[in-house]
């Protein structure tokens, strides 16, 4: 059985920390699972860092399924999060409603994922009251990226801070079972986890979250040239892919790789047979 919304929930009150981590593909997530991950987020981050976008704008529904279903074929127990994609759900809640069902039918993912505070509240209310689960996420939203100018700390005056105390509320009211805070001060995300009853999950917005998410590039160290402030890299696998490709490249032209250890034979009547037969 795959971990529920409730079972989430629960870990909040038993103050049990919560971590969580984006996964793309069959393989990477059976690894995730097997380290004790319960929740993994297909997020629209696959726009950069797995297709190249230079932001998660680009990202379709079609490439959150087919993502989510990889995902979901590697894992048994871990609850997959799929991210709705920009203009999957802004635009009216018809749409809302059939592109966040599309996504749970066809992928097997068990929540979605939609940014956006307050003006979310009704898109996240209606989607929960028919059954589909929303994780919600405020702060900075990357799917904003073009309105809010960049990737930049949010509520950093006492306006924006108030206003993201009031979103995390609505979101809550409107029946989301956890919600991202995403690049905000760690005194802001402390007052709405104390504040909120669902569990808050943290990326760049410091310690007193409920819980944590990190990009899986990030935290592996996949690209030598990025690693934002807010993430820890546990390992350098940018550097130790591409040695053991040059080990690979240098093998072959040295005539080292593949060796009899590594290739097939014919028995040898069959192999008499056939040099006779030529």
């Amino acid at each position: 059985m795959r971990l529920t919304i409730n079972e989430i929930q629960a870990l909040k009150t038993q103050n049990i920390p919560i971590p969580m981590i984006t996964a793309y593909d069959y393989t990477t997530a059976k690894i995730v699972e097997s380290s004790g991950i319960p929740i993994i987020l297909v997020g629209d981050s696959l726009g950069q860092v797995v297709l190249g976008y230079n932001t998660t704008v680009p990202v379709t529904i079609e490439q959150i399924i087919h993502h989510a279903t990889a995902v979901v074929r590697g894992t048994k127990t871990t609850h997959i999060v799929a991210d709705m994609p920009f203009m999957s759900f802004q635009s009216d809640l018809k749409s809302a409603v059939a592109n966040a069902g599309q996504i749970l039918k066809q992928s097997g993912a068990q929540s979605v994922k939609i940014e956006g505070g307050s003006h979310m509240a009704t898109t996240i209310k209606t989607l929960v009251e028919i059954g589909i689960p929303v994780m919600g996420h405020i702060g900075l939203t990357p799917q904003s990226f073009n309105q809010l100018g960049g990737y930049k700390i949010q509520g950093k005056s006492l306006v924006e801070a108030q206003q993201l105390i009031e979103d995390a509320i609505s979101v809550q009211e409107s029946g989301a079972y956890a919600v991202v805070l995403e690049l905000i001060p760690s005194e802001i995300a402390k007052v709405i986890t104390n504040k909120l009853n669902i569990p808050t999950i943290g990326i760049g917005s410091g310690e007193y979250c409920d819980g944590q998410v990190q990009v899986i590039n990030d935290v592996l160290g996949m690209d030598a040239n990025f690693q934002p402030r807010h993430s820890k890299q546990y390992a350098d696998l940018s550097s130790i892919i591409g040695e053991a490709i040059k080990n690979y490249v240098n093998d072959v032209h040295d005539g080292k790789f593949p060796t009899k250890a590594e290739s097939f034979t014919l028995p040898k009547d069959v192999y008499d047979d056939l040099i006779n037969s030529i």
